[in-house]
Parts: C-alpha cells; sequence; structure tokens
C-alpha cells in the first residue's frame, strides 16, 4: 500500500501479527482490515502447510467456525423483518413436528433466547473427522435425539451450539428452504462471499489450511483431522479473510445512513414490513438498497440485550461490561461501540471484530489451536490504529 496512514498502521501491526503467532503457537494467519465499504489491506503469514511449506495468503481457506453464527442471526432478523415470526415469540410452535424436551411450555423459549444464549438447552459440540466412516447425523436427527432443556430460559447465559442448530431448522420451517440455500442468496451472495460455503468447492478445497495442533509432549506442531458436526448451522463454514472482511464492512455499516446516491433517504426507518408484506409487496425493498437489514434491526442485534449478562466474552474481549447483543459480542469502549465474534473448532481459530461507531473493522483466520487471546489483542490494536490514523475519515 502506498497510503501513508495505512503504512503507519502496518509498521505497528505486523511485528504484533509476528508475535502473536509465535506466542500462540500459530502456524498460518490471514488477517484484512475494512474502513467503511472498503477493504483496505490483506495478507497472509505463515505456512497453511507445514509439510509442504505452502505460504498463507488472503485467499487460503480455513474453517470461519462460529463467526458464522451472527450470519445464522441477520437470516433469523430478515424474517422477523417479514413479520414471519416475532424476537421474542416462542419457537417450538415453528418446528414442525419437532419437540424440544424438557420444555415448559409455561416458560417456552424464544427467538431471543437462542440468539443470547439464554435458551437453557444443552451446550456442547459433536465432531466426526472428515475421513472417518461414518458421518454426521443429520440436522433434523440431531435435533431429535439430542435437544434437550436443562434449565429454565433467560436464567443464564450457556452457550448453545445446538442452540443456533435449532435456529437453522426454524430458517428452513420459514421459507419452505433449505438453510444453505437461505444463508447464500440473504447473505453470501449479496455481498459477493463467492468463496465461502459450508461444503468446499474443489477450487476452495485446492487451498485449504490444514489444521495444527502442538503436540502435548514435544510442543511440535501435529495435523489433526479435519472434522465435520451435526450442529453445522453454529459453524460448520469454510471460507477465505476477504470474504470475511466484506461480511464485517457490511456489518459495521447497517446502523449508518447509506452513502450511495439514490439510496433511501431514512435509513429504511420508519416503514411497517407487515403492512407492504400483506401487499404482496418485496419486504427486501424496505431495506436501504444493498443493506442485509434495517438500521433498527442491526442497532438491536449489536447492542447490549441484557445487563444482567455481562462480563469478558473469549479471550477477554470487551472486559467486564461486554455481552451478547443478538449473536454478536458487544462493548462499548472508550466511548466506541464495538461488535465481535470468534469461532474455533480443532486445529482452527476465527475472529471478527468491528468499531462500529468508526466502521473499523478486522477479520483474521489462523490454523491455530484455541488463539482466542492473540487474536483480541491484535484486533484490538488495529481498530485504534485505524482510529488513530484517521482511516475512519
Amino acid at each position: 500500500t502506498r497510503d501513508p496512514a495505512l503504512q503507519r498502521v502496518l509498521a505497528e501491526l505486523e511485528p504484533e501479527i509476528a508475535r502473536a503467532m509465535t506466542d500462540g503457537r500459530i502456524p498460518s494467519l490471514t488477517m484484512a482490515l475494512t474502513a467503511g465499504d472498503e477493504i483496505l489491506w490483506s495478507r497472509g503469514y505463515g505456512n497453511a502447510n507445514l509439510r509442504t511449506r505452502t505460504p498463507a495468503t488472503p485467499e487460503t481457506v480455513y474453517i470461519i467456525a462460529s463467526t458464522l453464527k451472527p450470519m445464522i442471526a441477520t437470516v433469523i432478523m430478515q424474517l422477523v423483518e417479514e413479520e414471519l415470526i416475532g424476537l421474542d415469540d416462542a419457537v417450538s410452535p415453528h418446528l414442525g413436528d419437532l419437540a424440544i424436551r424438557g420444555e415448559d411450555p409455561s416458560t417456552p423459549i424464544t427467538v431471543r433466547h437462542l440468539l443470547t444464549h439464554t435458551s437453557g438447552l444443552r451446550g456442547g459440540f459433536s465432531s466426526v473427522p472428515v475421513w472417518a466412516d461414518t458421518v454426521p447425523m443429520p440436522m433434523d436427527t440431531f435435533l431429535r435425539e439430542r435437544l434437550v432443556v436443562e434449565g429454565p430460559p433467560g436464567e443464564e447465559v450457556r452457550y448453545s451450539n445446538p442452540g443456533f442448530t435449532v435456529l437453522g431448522r426454524l430458517i428452513e420451517e420459514l421459507t419452505g428452504n433449505p438453510l444453505q440455500e437461505e444463508v447464500r442468496a440473504r447473505i453470501w451472495d449479496p455481498l459477493g462471499m463467492t468463496s465461502t460455503a459450508f461444503a468446499p468447492t474443489p477450487v476452495m478445497e485446492e487451498v485449504l489450511a490444514v489444521p495444527y495442533r502442538p503436540d502435548p509432549e514435544t510442543g511440535a506442531q501435529a495435523p489433526i483431522a479435519r472434522v465435520r458436526f451435526a450442529e453445522w448451522p453454529a459453524g460448520g463454514a469454510w471460507g477465505t479473510v476477504q470474504d470475511q472482511a466484506r461480511w464485517v464492512a457490511a456489518s459495521l455499516a447497517l446502523t449508518h445512513p447509506p452513502s450511495a446516491a439514490g439510496d433511501s433517504a431514512d435509513d429504511g426507518a420508519g416503514q411497517g414490513a407487515g403492512q407492504d408484506a400483506e401487499e404482496g409487496a418485496d419486504v427486501t425493498a424496505l431495506r436501504p438498497e444493498g443493506r442485509l437489514l434495517r438500521p433498527e434491526t442491526a442497532r438491536l442485534m449489536q447492542t447490549l440485550n441484557s445487563p444482567d449478562f455481562t462480563g469478558p466474552m473469549a479471550g477477554g474481549w470487551g472486559g467486564a461490561g461486554a455481552g451478547y447483543g443478538l449473536a454478536w459480542w458487544t462493548a462499548t469502549l472508550n466511548g466506541d461501540r464495538y461488535i465481535a465474534h470468534s469461532g474455533s473448532v480443532g486445529g482452527y481459530t476465527a475472529f471478527t471484530h468491528g468499531n462500529v461507531d468508526r466502521r473499523l473493522g478486522v477479520a483474521i483466520l489462523t490454523n491455530g489451536q484455541r488463539a482466542h487471546p492473540h487474536l483480541v489483542r491484535l484486533s484490538i490494536l488495529a481498530t485504534d490504529l485505524m482510529a488513530r490514523e484517521g482511516l475512519d475519515r
């Protein structure tokens, strides 16, 4: 880059990237920075395959893991805008013949409970190696056999991959379409995320990073099995850091006025989706052109849902005042609003992070094992440096 401000950012950031990779035992890392609608910079570091010494590049594919969750949540909130369901509606009546075992009908699990991990559903994670003789059970079978309420909804945060699997089933019931099709049509295609998929294409497979975990005895990096899992709506997608950056930039734009000529002058606010839906209009036209959600809906997703459930998120992100919005982690730091989400599956760690007020974003993908603290530190440093250098202007 020839931008002097960005060069100053990178002069301080890149040594910290090297330190994070050393301290976090990360074989390879790809990172992208965004400002406004633009991807300012992206680069790969280290080796995606240690044996063949294949360098990581912005086109290297990693599992995006739970950074998928805010995307699933965005589809859900589009359906809320379209009045197919309400945020505080009970989900069970919308799940067809699927029953949630242990649910008390007097205190039903709502969409909001699922989006904030306060549903009381059992957490956990099941996985099967890609090359195993068996395959993960279908999502529907998993939900019928494993979905169990362990506590009343609304009483505590209990991170739940099964909860987001229920949201995946809910999307299918409400739309009549496979979840994969809805996510692609509603999120990935509009944002140009052509290198993101639930099942890597052959072109993506050619540049897949190998997952690694330090050997507990020798400390040497050892390759481990790629996995698939029944709870795939909670994080079973693959992509590149460039696509993750497109997602971050689009998410940070949602509560800001559209800048392009011809966009809705009132940010899409003040128009009733229900009225137009009844008249057969395209409800997506009520959103500002090129935007995934109406501003007020996005603001709800990116605002702390409950002050009763706060504390540092994974890797210490956000400090004592952090907590869940709707899927997104949220925090206010030095007067600015931030959102983020991490993701990790054996041998991979992903992170997305952004300053909402300044529209400065970071996306990181790695084949490092549980590297959350290092990615949090890098992301906060990156947005601080970009703000200091005025890249939000």
